[in-house]
This record gives structure tokens, C-alpha cells and sequence, in this order.
């Protein structure tokens, strides 16, 4: 199963957590929020389709996810979990390690927002950049 979110970028985005990405519903940015690649996300945990959150919540579903913004494209896996509560309003939340809360959309990712090409952080600190946040569960 496919699906994607639309974001923008914001004159704030660091990304250089090194173990989460994060993207948010929300239009502003804190300097603590270092982990996040993309603002006015199209939808939260809790407004994705019911069969993709049933699919997530397979035990060791491999999940794909895509960062793409202009030529750029960040590609990552990590893993769905039975305890995956998904319904954050505002977020999403992948994360390398295995912390689950209400914005936790994946755990054991391979890769975290400290990772995206610097070139991509340059567009996504232009508030005009648009960009697609794609989820594949396999």
C-alpha cells in the first residue's frame, strides 16, 4: 500500500536529529524542533487511511519511506509495530530506535533527518518548497 503526503519547507528546517524525521501539520517551527524536514503536512498519524494503519501494526511490516523535493530524493525502511497508536493530529514521527507514542509512524528506521542531503535542508528552509512524504508498506 502507497501513500503520500504533500509538506512545505519552512526558514527553520535544521534536520539534524539523529534519530527521528519528523513532519507536522503544524506552520511553525522552534528551533528544538531539529528533526523536522516538512511543515504543513496534508495529514497527520491520526488522518491516515484505516488499512494503511492496520498494515503498520503488522509485527515487522517493512515500511518504505520517500522524501522527495525537487531533484532531490531521500529514500529509508523501517518497521511497523502491533503497538503503533497512530493517532497524533498534528504528526508523524519515524524514529530509529523503538519508542512508541501517539506521533510514532515507524520504529528501527535505518536512517534519521540528520542524514538528508544538505543540498534538500537548503530548498526546505525556502518556505516555497514543496515537497511529498511517500509511505510504502510492503
Amino acid at each position: 500500500m502507497r501513500f503520500e503526503i504533500q509538506f512545505s519547507g519552512n526558514k527553520s528546517i535544521r534536520s539534524i536529529h539523529q534519530k527521528t524525521i519528523e513532519i507536522t501539520k503544524e506552520s511553525h517551527l522552534t528551533p528544538n524542533g531539529d528533526c523536522i524536514v516538512g511543515v504543513n503536512a496534508t495529514s497527520g498519524c491520526a488522518d491516515l487511511p484505516q488499512e494503511l494503519k492496520d498494515k503498520l501494526k503488522v509485527s515487522g511490516a517493512k515500511v518504505i519511506f520517500s522524501i522527495c523535493v525537487g531533484e532531490y530524493e531521500f529514500v529509508l525502511e523501517g518497521k511497523g509495530h502491533p503497538d503503533l497508536i497512530l493517532t497524533h493530529s498534528e504528526d508523524i514521527v519515524i524514529r530509529k530506535s523503538d519508542f512508541i507514542c501517539p506521533r510514532t509512524l515507524a520504529v528501527k528506521c535505518d536512517k534519521a533527518s540528520d542524514l538528508l542531503p544538505r543540498e534538500m535542508v537548503l530548498l526546505l528552509q525556502d518556505p516555497k518548497t514543496k515537497g511529498t512524504f511517500t509511505i510504502i508498506v510492503e
